[in-house]
């Protein structure tokens, strides 16, 4: 799901919150009384009946308000809860760095993950900026200084790094990129978008790429 579709989804979640909070409203609205038919307010009045003054009207407002408030808390919390599982948390760091966040969200330690990797192995995804899949790539000495998004550029599906060909292969429909992400085999239009590496008190950390893609000379698709 990219950003805007989560957007989106949390977009309608919060109408149909604001629909569930004025239908609610409506609902718990007292009727308003009518004089009988053939009796006239006049004579509504003299007869000490019904004459347009509710005295319990703020009690029913009262009322009002605490159903709306009841239904309210637990929807807030399903559609935070929805939110939080969709928009995994990462932590910010100085000029804009988002840090690298492992499988359940957790800060990805340089010299942890250098210690699990060695020059050669397959790449790992963590999670990069906006929570999206991005790759790590260890060479020697550390890792690659940029990482690569994992989202394929046609459809959108997560690309895998294929052992035997040293290239990314997309399952859906087959695109492939090099062992730096560009696009070497359509269906796939464009190259996989691109975060530069940093840290940030040794954990590894991305910041937006937004200059030319060394790959293909070109200004960053991702950025327009």
């Amino acid at each position: 799901m990219s950003r805007r579709e989560r957007q989106q989804t949390i977009a309608l979640a919060a109408l149909a919150l604001v629909a569930c909070s004025y239908l609610l409203a409506d609902a718990f609205v007292a009727p308003m009384m009518q004089p009988a038919r053939g009796t006239s307010a006049v004579a509504m009045r003299s007869t000490g009946e019904y004459t347009g003054f509710v005295p319990d009207m703020q009690r029913r407002q009262l009322m009002n308000f605490v159903a709306i408030a009841a239904s309210a808390i637990p929807l807030g919390v399903i559609i935070g809860g929805y939110a939080w599982y969709f928009i995994p948390p990462v932590g910010g760091g100085g000029s804009g760095a988002i840090l690298a966040g492992d499988i359940n969200g957790a800060p990805v330690s340089l010299t942890g993950w250098i210690a699990g990797h060695k020059p050669g192995s397959l790449p790992e995804l963590v999670q990069g900026i906006n929570g999206e899949a991005t790759y790590l790539i260890a060479v020697e000495g550390g890792i690659k200084d940029f990482g690569i998004n994992a989202t394929c550029t046609h459809l959108g599906c997560v690309v895998p790094f294929a052992p035997s060909a040293q290239k990314f292969i997309c399952p859906c429909h087959g695109s492939q990129y090099d062992a730096n992400g560009k696009v070497v085999r359509g269906p796939a239009p464009l190259s996989l978008a691109l975060a530069h590496q940093t840290l940030i008190d040794g954990n590894i950390a991305f910041t937006k790429w937004t200059e030319e893609d060394f790959r293909t000379g070109l200004q960053p698709w991702w950025m327009k």
